[in-house]
This record gives C-alpha cells, structure tokens and sequence, in this order.
C-alpha cells in the first residue's frame, strides 16, 4: 500500500502531478465546499488520475499530516497493492429514506470476503443513526462501519460528495475494502465531561428532542446555557448531549445540537435520541479533547499494534474545532505522535462521526468525537 498527500488551495495538473506518480487506485478529497461548486473540480481529478476512483466530501476543516487547514484540499492518492475495493453510490430523498439508502448502498457491497466499510455521506438531509441501520441490517453487525457525514464549516445547509465524474449535495458513498490482505482498525473517543442531573427525554420523535422532564426542551437548555443562549444555534456546539444508559451511566455516545425550533420549543439534535432515555448536558477543555484524540489513537494502534505505516483517517467533530480554536492541530498533533512519521493522516471536521465503539464492531453515530480509521496491507 502506497500513500501520498498533498494540501492545496486550488487544484490543477501541476498540483496533482506529483500523486499520479504512484499510479493510485483510489484518490481521497477532503475540501472545503468551495471546491465542489467549481467548474473544473471534478473534471481536474478525473484528468489527473483516470485510471483510479476518486471520492470527495465537503468538510468543516480538513486535516492532513500537516496538521488542520482551512479552505483548503487534502488530497491523498492510495494505492493498494492487495486489496480489491469497490465504491458505491446512492442518492438520499430526504431524511426519511436514511434507511432505505443504507440498504441500497449496503446491497452493493454484498460479497464474502468483506472486510469493511467506510461510509462518507451528504451531511445535511440525513439521519445519521438510520442511515448506519440500514447498512447493519443487510451486512450485519461483524463487518466494521467507519467513516462520517460532510460538513460545511457549521453552516448546516448544503454539503457535498463528489464520485468519479460526478458531484451532488444529496449523494451517500461507501467504500468497501475485500480480501485477506487488508488490516483495518478503528478508535473513537471524546473527551467531554457531563456536568448537571440526568433528564428523561420525555417526548422525541426521532432525532427532535421536545420535552426533558416533561417541559419544553429549548426552555431548560437556555438556562443551562445562560449568556451563551443568546448565540443559538451556533452556541449548541460547545454544550452537547450525553446519552446515558437506562442506569443513568454514560454510554459514550454524544448528541450535538442542530437547530432550535422557537414555536415548540423543540431541539433537533444530529442523531437519533432513545424515547424515555436519559441526557445530561457536557462540555469541555481543550486539554480534555486532546488527551481523547490521543486516546482514540491508541486504541486504533493496539488493535493492530501498528508498526507506523499505513493511512489513518481522522473524522473530527467541528464543535471540537469551535472548542479547541486557535489550538485545534493539538489534537491531530496527538494522533500523529502515536501513529509516527511514517503514517500517513488524512481527514476531516464533520456533521457527525461514523465509528465502533472500543473493541467492538458494533457501530454508532458519534457527536463531537475524534473518530481514527486505520488501514495498512499485510506483507
């Protein structure tokens, strides 16, 4: 396996030049949204690497082993020496046929020897948590799911994905990785800690949030908040949801918010919340999110007792970015200090992160996580 990146703020054949070299088979594009309304983005990609497919998601940040950019393209060209893959495409009608899309792209990948999935996916007009059931339900629970949903740096209104020759903000892609020759490991942490009692959420329909404790939801997250209400939505991002188990205890999933809805008093929050569960609100410290990149990290090494080589991606959540600010690479500092030099890092800030938990395949839509895919090909 064969990686090499460059970061660009405008991609041309000059630029892309350099990564045809090594005769990739899949290209990997990480930019802002900017790129995707470009004429020429996709036509650019296909000149420079006709032979291989190429995948792109919009982000809120894009991260590569330079550290964190900004209106910038991460391109990564791969080559796999031993691993058949296949990239597959399906067009979401909105967030009631997250499920149905999960199936479809699932369909695709059906086969016996796969080893994995990851998942990059529009991140606006879709339910996160039904979209990962989807792909459950037809491939079942042993084959590992990673990935994440596009961002657009905290606008929450149009994201984009670019397959082969074509770009759409109501596209899902997913990318299957077969055979004996691939090694895949996956970490996720957060770091955020939960501060006020447990509430029951005592109306949900889905992902929208109605009532906590039988009042309305907004009216008890304000005071909360305090002068930070003011900033809503945008605010949300630095106060999200635990969800807790039916014991009260932490399950280690986070909620972020998406939107407020001021005549119901209503929460839209960026997956689905478990009706008559209980959350706490949680916040954080730039050192506690950092200490969690790294611990995310080095569950992904110890699963495979990563020598260093390989790709690592890293799907990060922008209300980590909001939180960490000016100090935000500290976190993929982190990440790349365990992998080492020799591993390559590519990824990006996202609308929600794609992940097993810890020593499981069982997967999950995270919130306001670092999220670690980690790939290498035996020898």
């Amino acid at each position: 396996m064969f990686v090499r990146q460059t970061v660009v703020n405008h991609v041309d054949a000059a630029t892309l030049r350099p990564l045809a070299e090594i005769e990739p088979n899949l290209v990997l594009v990480f930019a802002a949204p900017r790129f995707f309304t470009a004429p020429d983005f996709a036509e650019q990609l296909t000149a420079a690497f006709p032979a291989a497919r190429r995948v792109a998601v919009s982000t809120a940040g894009e991260i590569s082993s330079k550290g964190v950019s900004e209106d910038s393209a991460v391109i990564s060209a791969i080559r796999f020496e031993r691993t058949p893959f296949r990239v597959v495409a399906t067009d979401i009608a909105g967030m009631a046929d997250s499920t149905a899309a999960g199936r479809r792209l699932a369909e695709q990948l059906q086969a016996p020897d796969l080893k994995a999935v990851i998942l990059l996916s529009q991140g606006v007009a879709v339910n996160g948590s039904d979209l990962i059931a989807g792909v459950v339900e037809v491939l079942g629970r042993d084959i590992p799911l990673t990935g994440g949903l596009a961002g657009d740096y905290g606008a929450f209104t149009q994201t984009w994905t670019l397959f082969d020759e074509t770009v759409s903000d109501r596209m899902l892609l997913a990318i299957g990785l077969y055979g004996a020759a691939i090694e895949f490991a996956h970490g996720s942490f957060g770091g955020w800690q939960s501060f006020g009692p447990a509430r029951r959420a005592t109306r949900v329909k889905g992902n929208v949030l109605f009532e906590l404790d039988g009042e309305p939801a907004l009216e008890i997250y304000r005071r909360y908040l305090g002068e930070y209400a003011k900033d809503l939505p945008a605010s949300g991002l630095l106060f999200p949801f635990a969800i807790l188990t039916d014991d009260r205890q932490e399950s280690g999933l986070i909620r972020t918010l998406l939107s407020v809805d001021e005549s119901d008093g209503s929460l839209t929050l960026a997956g689905d919340i478990p009706p008559d569960g209980f959350l706490k609100l949680m916040h954080a410290s730039t050192e506690a999110l950092v200490d969690g990149a790294e611990a995310a990290a080095e569950a992904a090494r110890d699963m495979l007792e990563a020598d260093g080589q390989g790709l690592a991606l890293l799907v990060s959540c922008i209300g980590r970015k909001l939180v960490m600010g000016d100090r935000v690479d500290e976190e993929v500092e982190a990440v790349g200090a365990v992998f080492g030099q020799g591993c390559q890092l590519t990824g990006f800030y996202s609308n929600g992160e794609i992940s097993p938990f810890i020593e499981s395949t069982d997967c999950k839509l995270h919130n306001q996580t670092m999220t670690i895919t980690y790939l290498r090909e035996k020898d």
